[in-house]
């Protein structure tokens, strides 16, 4: 396995993949030194990510190849289907997955996912349309959906 680290808006992102694909994307606040030179099994994944941060890509077409059971992959594929700038509840994802009494299954996987934004856990919400929790933290998924949002709100002041 090969690793990089980036810099992003939300903090320094450890990618972690090889040749059949991206494992594992975390966003933290730790210091850690950015990598110069992005070994060529990331280079797409990396500049992919930055180009999504520079609101220039709404969408990731490099290979993925996370560790999880089969039903967290299940799940993990339901993900991929919520499109940019929209959101779902851990309800209507239980019911996308045929079960909607695996809600908390489904949640539990969803908290699992190892490749952050590339997997969009963060377009899954409360269905109360609150905030619900988020491995990287409620700040960086709020940044997120409001970075994803095709309304933005203008000021009027």
């Amino acid at each position: 396995m090969e690793m990089a680290f980036i810099h992003t808006p939300l903090g320094v992102a450890k990618l972690i993949g090889d040749s059949n694909g991206l494992s594992e994307i975390k966003v933290t606040d730790a210091e850690e030194t950015i990598t110069t030179v992005i070994p060529q099994n990331l280079k797409i994944a990396a500049e992919q990510l930055q180009q999504y941060f520079a609101g220039t890509r709404n969408n990731f077409d490099f290979g993925l190849n996370p560790r999880g059971t089969d039903f967290q992959k299940r799940v993990w594929e339901a993900l991929l289907l919520i499109p940019y700038g929209k959101t779902v509840s851990y309800m209507d994802l239980s019911k996308t997955l045929g079960d909607v009494k695996a809600i908390r299954a489904v949640a539990a996987a969803n908290g699992k996912n190892p490749l952050w934004i590339v997997v969009p856990c963060h377009r899954v919400i409360g269905s109360d349309g609150s905030l619900t929790g988020y491995a990287g933290g409620l700040h960086r998924k709020k940044w997120l959906l409001d970075h994803e949002n095709p309304v933005k709100q203008q000021s009027l002041f």
